[in-house]
């Protein structure tokens, strides 16, 4: 896949990770060193100094404080006499997120600094880089390293572009070789991670923003943002945006200066953090500045800097119903909640799109599935969910009234199609349909009768769980009106 599919990237400020896109659009070597200059080497005290002064967090999406993965990671090696692994998980596997692609088909040698200071401080056996298997930035990422010297060797591994493969636990899993799925327990990477080192896996971002900080130091880059949280952070404007972009800000910037920029008209509700995160009514959106304490403070999240507005022309509940079903679709099944738990929590959100299902029932399957998963899957889906049904209260009460919002779902969240997965979606001839309703009465956690006794569903491919309803449906038509056909990749 090509690098133009990567958004425009921009800054509000001075640029520092983003320094020198503009001028040379991607920088090879000569041109980051001209851009960014040298950094000199850091014992594994001073990384970990540079770290905690920086307040450097992980910006992957949980947030995790850098120098205390570090601490454990030396900790677990001095206990274990073993040497550690970097890996840089560069996966990205949110398809509203590009972020991480934009550095890595721009400014690869960031990542690859970041990584490199890392490996010589913790006096490193070797340093894994992990990328979705989309092939955005690989090229790139592999040309910058046959154009410098790595302190340690250094490999490049490809990972599904599932949204479960960039969770740390799978991804490290993916680099042993086994399932590219989270373990099912809770195992720590510092302990025993790639071939069973001490691992110390951050996000792309963080590495780029410890090699800025290693040539400003920590004053000059103190310097930008709120003193709690300095620097800058990348996010990704997309959804009902005119002008969806990566854009660099430095924390404490008004979010609406951001959304502005982007053309972004907000509608009823802005999704934050990502399809992990939580939606946040306009009127909130107005008062956030870009900051971890920023979205807190009106219920929100930064995670992995991800701005969805919804916009003003899409049905909201169909929306948040199809990311659902996706995302119960992108569990590992190996647990409960997700197995059982999120299809009937997909399920729940769909009703309540289609009119045919109570809040409350929405409330029970999230209840059931929050706090039980094997990974943070189950807990992030049922986030997303019943803080859409939050905003999105009175789309909720007007689809329960059976008037609907009267807006047709126009795919303003992104969801990848996985047409080599074979997925299917329903259609109708309706120069056949007769409006039997048989189909509705077979399959009616998919199809719905509208005002006029016609079947209603999301345009969406369906998730595996409710294939065999669609199957039946279809034959059961007496008009042969409905049928499965292909999802076409978008």
């Amino acid at each position: 896949m090509s690098a133009d599919l990567v958004p425009p990237v921009t800054s509000i400020g001075t640029p520092r990770i983003t320094a020198g896109f503009d001028e040379y659009g991607r920088l090879d070597l000569i041109a980051h060193q001209e851009v960014h200059g040298g950094f000199a080497a850091l014992s594994s005290g001073e990384l970990i100094g540079l770290a905690d002064r920086i307040e450097l967090r992980g910006r992957g999406g949980a947030g995790f404080p850098f120098a205390r993965k570090v601490r454990a990671v030396l900790d677990s090696c001095q206990r274990q006499d073993l040497p550690p692994v970097i890996v840089v998980n560069a996966t990205e596997g949110e398809p509203p997120s590009w972020k991480d692609k934009a550095v890595l088909t721009r400014g690869p040698h960031l990542i690859l600094d970041g990584a490199a200071l890392a490996a010589a401080a913790l006096d490193a056996e070797e340093i894994v880089i992990g990328i979705a298997d989309d092939g955005i930035g690989q090229d790139s990422l592999a040309a910058a390293l046959a154009e410098r010297r790595m302190p340690v060797p250094t490999r490049i591994v490809t990972v599904p572009h599932r949204f479960i493969s960039g969770e740390g636990g799978a991804l490290v899993r993916g680099i042993n070789g086994e399932a590219h799925i989270p373990p099912g327990r809770k195992v720590r990477s510092s302990d025993n991670g790639v071939g069973g080192l001490p691992t110390l896996l951050s996000n792309a971002e963080t590495y780029s923003q410890l090699a800025i900080a290693a040539r400003l130091g920590p004053w000059e880059y103190n310097a930008v943002g709120i003193p709690e949280e300095p620097g800058t952070v990348m996010l990704t404007v997309g959804g009902s945006a005119t002008a969806p972009a990566v854009v660099e800000a430095p924390t404490g910037t008004p979010l609406m200066d951001v959304l502005t920029m982007c053309g972004a008209d907000i509608g009823p509700g802005l999704l934050v953090g990502g399809y992990h995160g939580k939606w946040i009514t306009a009127e909130a959106a107005k008062t956030v500045t870009i900051s971890r304490k920023g979205f807190a403070k009106v219920g929100g999240t930064l995670g992995a800097g991800m701005l969805i507005p919804i916009g003003s022309s899409t049905c909201p509940l169909g929306e948040v119903a199809q990311v659902t079903q996706y995302l119960a679709g992108e569990s590992a099944g190996q647990c409960g909640p997700c197995r059982l738990g999120l299809p009937d929590l997909a399920r729940a959100v769909t009703l309540v799109a289609l009119g045919g299902s109570a809040l409350e029932n929405v409330r029970q399957a999230a209840g059931v599935v929050k706090g039980r998963g094997a990974c943070s899957h189950p807990d992030g889906t049922a986030r997303f969910a019943l803080s859409a049904l939050e905003v999105f209260a009175r789309d909720v009460e007007l689809h329960a009234n059976g008037e609907g919002c009267g807006k047709q779902v126009r795919g303003i969240l992104p969801l990848p199609y996985h047409t080599d997965q074979g997925a299917r979606k329903l259609a109708v001839d309706w120069s056949r349909c007769d409006g039997h309703g048989l189909c509705s009465a077979v399959a009616p956690e998919i199809i719905r009768l509208d005002a006029n006794g016609f079947p209603a569903f999301p345009q969406t491919p369906l998730p595996p769980w409710l294939e065999n309803g669609a199957r039946k449906a279809v034959n059961v038509c007496p008009a042969l009106a409905l049928r499965l056909t292909e999802a076409v990749k978008k």
